[in-house]
C-alpha cells in the first residue's frame, strides 16, 4: 500500500537516525584525531622487519621475520612502530596477534606484502590476520597483493555448496580502536578486508582492486561489529563492494565509489542459526558504476533451524547509479551459489528503511524491485526524490510485494505495492 509521507512520522523517524548516527559520530573521533603520521615521532622505537632478517626479494617467505619483529613492537613498553620498508616481501599466513602494550601500536607498511599463492600454505581462511589487538593504526600507502589470479580457477563455490573459502588479505578479528588508511589491496585470494566482532574500526582512503571476474572477492566484510566508518575509498572487484552481515551494528558507508562489483549489499540475512540484528546502516554520498547490483538487502527464505532475526534502520541519501543493472533491490528470497531452497516466506523483519536522492541511470528496465516477505512484510520503507531511468533514456519500471511503503516528493519509477 503507498500513502502520503506523513510530516510527523517522517519527523519522528529521522530523529531516531538522527540520534543514532549522531552517537557513530561521537564514538570514533579517539581514532580519526590520532595525529600520527608516516614519520616516527621521537619517543617512538621502530622495528622494521629488515633488522629481523626479512628480504625483500619478492621469493623468500619472511613469515618468521614479521612475526620476531611484530613480537618486539607489540611487547614493547614505549610507543612503537612496525615498520615494511620499500621492497616487496612475500609472506605466507601470519597471525599479528595481541593485546599489546604499546597502544595505539602502528603498523607501517611502505612496501609491498605478497602472499605465497601455495594454498596449502594456509590452515584457515586467512592471510594476514589482525587479532585480539586494542588501538592500531594501519598506514603508509603499501600493497598487501593477494595474488588471488593464481588461486581463483580453484574457487569451485558457484558449484559447490560446501566448498572450501578461500583465504582473505586482510582480516580484523577481536580489535577495536583502529584505523586503516591509504592502503591498496590488490587480488585477494577471498575477501580484500573482513571485519569481524569488532568494535569502532575507520576504513578510510583505500584502493580496493580485482577484476569484474574475481569470484568471492568481497572489498570489506562485516559481520558481528559495532561501529566500522568506511569513507573515502574506490573499490573495483567481483563481489559486493561492501557486504554487511549479521550482527552487524552502526555501520557508516560515505564516500565510496563502487564498480565494477556487485554493490553495497546488507546480507545475506537468515542463513545460519546463530545469527543477530542488524541495526544502523547508513550510505551516504555514494556513487555505484556498471555494478551487478547497487542498495542491496537480502535475506534467505525460511529455515526451520534458524531463530529469526530483526533488521532495521537502514538509511541512504544522496546515491549515484551509473549504468547498474539492479539499482534499488530487497530480495527476501535470495536463494545464492548452488544452494537449493524449499522457498517457505523469509521470517526476518526489515523496518525503517530509507531512500533519499537516490538517482541515475539503470542497465536493465526494472530500476527498483521490491520483494518482500508474505509472511513478515516489510514495515516503514520510504522514498524520498528517487529518479532513476533505464541508460537510453527510456522510462524505468518498479515492481513491489508485500511492503508498507511512504513516498514523498518525486518518484520514479512510479511505485504501487501490494
Amino acid at each position: 500500500m503507498v500513502t502520503t509521507l506523513g510530516r510527523a512520522s517522517l519527523i519522528k523517524a529521522l530523529l531516531l537516525l538522527c540520534i543514532a548516527f549522531v552517537s557513530i559520530e561521537a564514538r570514533g573521533r579517539l581514532v580519526d584525531g590520532d595525529g600520527i603520521t608516516l614519520i616516527p615521532a621521537r619517543d617512538e622505537k621502530v622495528f622494521n622487519v629488515l633488522s629481523f632478517g626479512a628480504k625483500p626479494d619478492g621469493k623468500t617467505d619472511n613469515v618468521e621475520a614479521f612475526m620476531d619483529a611484530w613480537r618486539a613492537a607489540c611487547h614493547h613498553p614505549g610507543k612503537a612502530r612496525f615498520l615494511v620498508p620499500p621492497g616487496v616481501f612475500l609472506i605466507s599466513a601470519i597471525i599479528f596477534g595481541g593485546p599489546c602494550t604499546s597502544k595505539p601500536i602502528v603498523f607501517q607498511l611502505s612496501g609491498i606484502m605478497r602472499a605465497v599463492p601455495d594454498v596449502s600454505m594456509y590452515e584457515t581462511t586467512e592471510w594476514l590476520l589482525f587479532e585480539d589487538v586494542h588501538g592500531l593504526v594501519i598506514l603508509g600507502g603499501g600493497t598487501v597483493d593477494g595474488q588471488g589470479h593464481l588461486l581463483w580457477p580453484y574457487n569451485d563455490c558457484k558449484k559447490n555448496k560446501d566448498c572450501a573459502r578461500l583465504p582473505a588479505s586482510i582480516i580484523l578479528n577481536k580489535v577495536s580502536d583502529v584505523s586503516v588508511r591509504r592502503i591498496k589491496s590488490l587480488n585477494p585470494m577471498g575477501f580484500h578486508y573482513f571485519v569481524s566482532r569488532s568494535q569502532n574500526v575507520r576504513l578510510q582512503r583505500l584502493r580496493i582492486i580485482a577484476p569484474e571476474t574475481s569470484p568471492n572477492t568481497d572489498g570489506i566484510h562485516i559481520s558481528r561489529s559495532d561501529l566500522v566508518r568506511i569513507a573515502r575509498s574506490r573499490i573495483e572487484t567481483g563481489d559486493d563492494c561492501v557486504g554487511i552481515l549479521q550482527g552487524s551494528t552502526r555501520i557508516t558507508i560515505n564516500r565510496v565509489t563502487c564498480g565494477p562489483g556487485h554493490g553495497i549489499s546488507i546480507g545475506s540475512l537468515g542463513k545460519y542459526e546463530d545469527e543477530l540484528d542488524v541495526s544502523g546502516i547508513q550510505v551516504k554520498n555514494c556513487t555505484l558504476k556498471g555494478t551487478d547490483n547497487g542498495l542491496r538487502i537480502k535475506t534467505w527464505p525460511f529455515k526451520p533451524n534458524v531463530i529469526p532475526i530483526k533488521a532495521s534502520g537502514f538509511w541512504f541519501q544522496d546515491v549515484i547509479m551509473n549504468n547498474v543493472k539492479n539499482p534499488i533491490l530487497i530480495d527476501q528470497e535470495y536463494c545464492g551459489g548452488s544452494h537449493t531452497c524449499n522457498m517457505q516466506p523469509s521470517k526476518i523483519r526489515l523496518s525503517n528503511i530509507f531512500f533519499f536522492n537516490i538517482v541515475g541511470t539503470s542497465m536493465t528496465p526494472q530500476a527498483i524491485n521490491i520483494k518482500c516477505s508474505s509472511a513478515v512484510p516489510c514495515q516503514n520503507v520510504h522514498f524520498n526524490n528517487v529518479n532513476l531511468k533505464t541508460a537510453n533514456g527510456a522510462p524505468a519500471t518498479s515492481t513491489c510485494m508485500n511492503a508498507k511503503v511512504d513516498i514523498a516528493r518525486a518518484q520514479l519509477p512510479a511505485l504501487s505495492c501490494h
